[in-house]
């Protein structure tokens, strides 16, 4: 037996169904070249476009000459000493942060190589040492991969 909801479902699904189909999109191009994509009714200058055509646009203005003529837009400018003082403490940082991770790295390797020289009686199975040295040796992955990549990014300041 079915059901009022299911019946309701299915009037409502037919009612809708002739809206959707009657939804019409024109390609409008005014007398500049602008094209614009309207569900209205066609004016001047617009075309019907088939239910098969699959229209899918976003809104944009073009740029004007004057904003496509300089590369930064609107973005503020800051002077050449201000940038140059802005990269010299980045560089004092990133150089900081390396000695430090460099430190920890080879304080990471020290860790494991003590590590690797101890055997507890317990460690009878190969495996029980390797999950016990694993955690060491992802540290000194880890620390080895941050001095590579602040290595990187104070290779790539001007």
């Amino acid at each position: 037996m079915i059901s009022t909801r299911a019946i309701a479902l299915v009037v409502l699904a037919l009612g809708l169904a002739p809206l959707a189909a009657s939804a019409q999109v024109f390609k409008c191009v005014d007398a500049a070249g602008k094209v614009s994509y309207t569900n209205g009714t066609g004016g001047k200058g617009c075309e019907k476009l088939t239910n098969e055509a699959a229209v899918s646009t976003i809104s944009m203005r073009a740029p004007n000459a004057a904003s496509s003529s300089s590369s930064r837009g609107n973005f503020p400018s800051v002077s050449s000493e201000a940038q140059r003082e802005r990269d010299a403490g980045r560089r004092q940082v990133l150089e900081s942060e390396l000695a430090g991770e460099q430190a920890a790295l080879d304080e990471a390797r020290k860790t494991l190589a003590a590590q690797e020289a101890v055997r507890n009686g317990d460690e009878r199975n190969y495996q029980k040492v390797l999950d016990r040295l694993q955690p060491y040796k992802d540290d000194v992955v880890r620390r080895e991969r941050n001095v590579e990549a602040l290595t990187k990014e104070l290779s790539e300041l001007r």
